[in-house]
C-alpha cells in the first residue's frame, strides 16, 4: 500500500471516529466545518484525497489536530517521528512545501509544522477556531505574515505569535528561500 493511500485510508477511519466520538452527524460536521456532506462521505470512504485546507477545516470542527486525523497506529507516551515520515501535505513547482513534524492532543490539538515558501509564493489561511493561536520562527529569509489585512516583516532569526481567528497569509516577497518552524496551538471543542 502506497503512503497515500495509507494516508487516505487513515484520514477516513479518523474522521468518521472523531465523528462519532464528538456525536456530530455528516449535516452537523459538514455545518461545522464548511464543507459538503458529499465530500465528508468520500472522505470517510476513502475515496478521495482533500486539500490541506479541507482536511484543517475538518480537524477544526473536530477539535483535533491534522495529526490525530492522519495518525495511522496508535503509538506510546513518547512518540518519535523520523524525519522520513514527516506528512508533508503541500507542495508547489517552484519548490515550497510545509511538512508536519509532530502533533499531539494537550488539552486541544497542538501541531508543529515546517514550511519552505520560495520568492514570489504565499499561503493563504482561513481564520482558525476563536482562542486559536500561532507561533511562527523564521530560520531563513523574511517572512511576510499578514493578519486580517495587515502585513507584518518576520527577518530569519525573529519569531512572532498571533491569534489565529482571522485570515491570514503567510508570504515571501523576498528574492531567496523563506523557512520557518510554525506552531499552532488550538482550543479544544466545548
Amino acid at each position: 500500500m502506497s503512503d497515500l493511500e495509507l494516508l487516505t485510508r487513515s484520514l477516513g477511519r479518523n474522521v468518521k471516529r472523531w465523528r462519532n466520538e464528538r456525536g456530530f452527524t455528516l449535516d452537523a460536521l459538514a455545518t461545522r466545518a464548511g464543507v459538503s456532506r458529499g465530500m465528508l462521505i468520500q472522505i470517510e470512504q476513502a475515496r478521495t484525497n482533500p486539500s490541506i485546507g479541507t482536511v484543517v477545516k475538518i480537524g477544526d470542527a473536530l477539535g483535533v489536530s491534522i495529526t490525530t486525523l492522519l495518525d495511522y497506529e496508535q503509538g506510546p507516551r513518547v512518540r518519535i517521528v523520523p524525519a522520513d515520515q514527516a506528512v508533508r501535505l503541500w507542495h508547489s513547482e517552484a519548490g515550497g512545501y510545509n511538512r508536519l513534524l509532530a502533533g499531539t492532543e494537550a488539552p486541544g490539538p497542538l501541531e508543529m509544522w515546517d514550511w519552505r515558501l520560495m520568492p514570489g509564493e504565499s499561503s493563504p489561511s482561513d481564520p482558525h477556531p476563536a482562542g486559536t493561536v500561532e507561533l511562527v520562527h523564521v530560520t531563513a529569509g523574511e517572512l511576510t505574515l499578514t493578519v486580517d489585512g495587515v502585513p507584518h516583516r518576520v527577518p530569519a532569526g525573529a519569531s512572532a505569535s498571533f491569534e489565529a481567528d482571522a485570515p491570514h497569509a503567510y508570504g515571501n516577497e523576498g528574492d531567496v528561500p523563506m523557512e520557518m518552524v510554525l506552531a499552532v496551538s488550538v482550543p479544544p471543542v466545548r
